[in-house]
Parts: structure tokens; C-alpha cells; sequence
């Protein structure tokens, strides 16, 4: 009987902890629950632009949205001008703020109504208060005949990003490109203290490279699904193996898309993430809000705190 006793005790105990650390993990806004899928964040330095991906139930449609904050909170989401019937994800803006790149299918040429492979683009503005550009293909050596995605970039403009390669370590490899000053350097494979037969993509880069945050998908030593895993580097520049962030960022459910704010030591990221349980309802709306708002399997933007030293 003081077995049983003892047992129901810690499974409490357990599940007590369990929830004081997933309180930890919250919703970047509710204002984005108007959406069925959210994924791809990034905020500016001085926090107040946000940009995302929306996306169908079953990501055939896949645009681009910004909201700007304001006194009483973020502005209503909009779409960026630039979105058009093609396939629009994954934005990341420059150290400055002013180059905003992303990844789409478009074709090269607006005469052209063929998509194109996966490329990364992007947009430029003078200020925050100015308009953006018409989108600019990055081109070669970056982009390929091959899939890119998830590019990431730090503050000196070294690019990162996500390739499927036959020449890579296994299905989703990182790899990087020096900014040259006025072009850039071939793409760099990433090590395998980094990469891995298996796949690994959505990488963050820091702003002075010393850190990486990016996701493995169904590791040994994985919560399950994809899960985030960082690497810092050593003294002498090398990365080192990288470490599974753990519970409550990484849980059985999907975790990806990782945009790390230095300033604030704030991790945003993309989870699918699932806490529904039956429960009576006495209205629609009741039951319409509770599903909405809940953390529901499907994709979302969730933040907490976290100090990387």
C-alpha cells in the first residue's frame, strides 16, 4: 500500500513539474491563432516588426506576413506586397534590418509563369519607413538546381542554409557561404559535429557565428519528431558537437524553425505541440475558442526565455 501510495506521489510530483516547465513555453500572440498554420519567425533588433509564414491545412498555399507593433500591442497581420500565387516561406532579416530574405519557387523572370525550384530571395528597403523592393533571386553560388531553403545570416553577411545535396553527409544537410565583401564563396558543408546521415535543416546562425541552433529529426537522444539541438564553438573556431536544448523547448511532437533574439535571450520557434483533453462545452464558441487558442498539434510560434553564455 506505501508502494502504491509512493507511486501515485511521484507520478503528481512528475506531472507537477511537467507543468511548471511547459509554462515556461508560451504562444508568441494569440492575434496569429486566425491562422491554421504558422511557422518561419523572425522579429527585428528593435522588436518591433515581426515577420511569419501562413500556410493551408496542408501547405499547397504558403505566403508571407508582417505585423508592426504598437502602443496596445501588435498590429492586425498583413501580407506582404510581394506575395503572389507562388510559394512564399522562411523569412530572416539582416543585422540592419533592411534586407529582409526568405525562400520561394517563383520563376526568375515575371514573364515566365513556370515555378522554379526552392531559391532564396529577398527585399530591400532604405529604412523601416520605406517600402520594399521587388524580390532579388540571390543566384549562384548560393542558390543551385537544387532545393534551398531556411537561409540565416550573420552579422558580418555570412549566409546559412538548408540543401538537400548529393554530396552532403545524409537527406538535410547546413551549409554555409562567406560574404566576400562583394560576392560569395562556394557552399560550405558543416561538419559532421554538425550534420549527420540523418537530416538536420532551419538552422539560426548568431550574430558573430559562435553559436548555431538548428533541427535534427528523430535522433537517438531526441524527445521524438524533430527536436532543437545547439552547438557553440571552440576556442579555436571549430563547432562543437552539438546538444539537444531538452525539456520544455523539445517534446514528442515536431519542433523546428528556431529564431534566437541575442538582445532579449529570447528562443522563438515553430512547435506542433499538443496539450488538448476532453472537457465539456456549453457553447461554439466556447468549444471554437479552446480548440483556437489551445496548443492544438497544429504549427505555432512559441518564445521563452533562454541564456546562452
Amino acid at each position: 500500500m506505501k508502494k502504491i501510495r509512493l507511486v501515485i506521489l511521484l507520478i503528481l510530483i512528475s506531472n507537477l513539474l511537467s507543468a511548471q516547465n511547459e509554462s515556461k513555453i508560451t504562444q508568441f500572440d494569440k492575434a496569429l491563432n486566425q491562422f491554421i498554420n504558422v511557422r518561419d519567425f523572425c522579429i527585428s533588433k528593435d522588436g518591433n516588426e515581426a515577420f511569419f509564414t501562413v500556410q493551408s491545412p496542408n501547405q499547397e498555399i504558403s505566403q508571407l506576413a508582417y505585423i508592426k507593433k504598437k502602443k496596445n500591442g501588435w498590429s492586425k497581420p498583413e501580407l506582404l506586397p510581394f506575395c503572389d500565387s507562388y510559394m512564399y516561406l522562411e523569412p530572416f532579416l539582416s543585422y540592419d534590418n533592411n534586407r529582409l530574405f526568405f525562400v520561394s519557387n517563383r520563376p526568375l523572370n515575371d514573364s515566365i509563369n513556370k515555378k522554379k525550384d526552392f531559391d532564396i530571395w529577398y527585399v530591400e528597403r532604405d529604412n523601416k519607413d520605406e517600402l520594399w523592393s521587388k524580390p532579388k533571386n540571390i543566384g549562384k553560388p548560393i542558390n543551385s538546381e537544387l532545393d534551398e531553403f531556411y537561409p540565416s545570416v550573420s552579422k558580418n553577411g555570412n549566409i546559412y542554409f538548408t540543401m538537400v545535396s548529393p554530396d552532403g553527409f545524409g537527406k538535410d544537410d547546413i551549409y554555409y557561404c562567406e560574404w566576400k565583401g562583394d560576392k560569395y564563396s562556394n557552399p560550405i558543408l558543416l561538419d559532421k559535429n554538425i550534420n549527420s546521415s540523418g537530416y538536420e535543416f532551419n538552422a539560426f546562425i548568431s550574430e558573430k557565428e559562435d553559436f548555431i541552433i538548428y533541427s535534427k529529426y528523430n535522433e537517438k537522444d531526441g524527445q521524438g519528431s524533430g527536436d532543437l539541438y545547439i552547438s557553440k564553438k571552440d576556442t579555436k573556431g571549430n563547432w562543437k558537437s552539438a546538444v539537444n536544448l531538452g525539456i520544455p523547448v523539445n517534446t514528442k511532437y515536431m519542433e523546428y524553425c528556431p529564431f534566437y533574439d541575442e538582445q532579449n535571450q529570447i528562443l522563438y520557434f515553430t512547435s506542433k505541440r499538443n496539450n488538448i483533453h476532453s472537457r465539456n462545452f456549453d457553447t461554439i464558441s466556447e468549444f471554437r475558442k479552446y480548440i483556437n487558442e489551445s496548443n492544438n498539434g497544429l504549427s505555432k510560434i512559441y518564445k521563452t526565455s533562454l541564456k546562452i553564455k
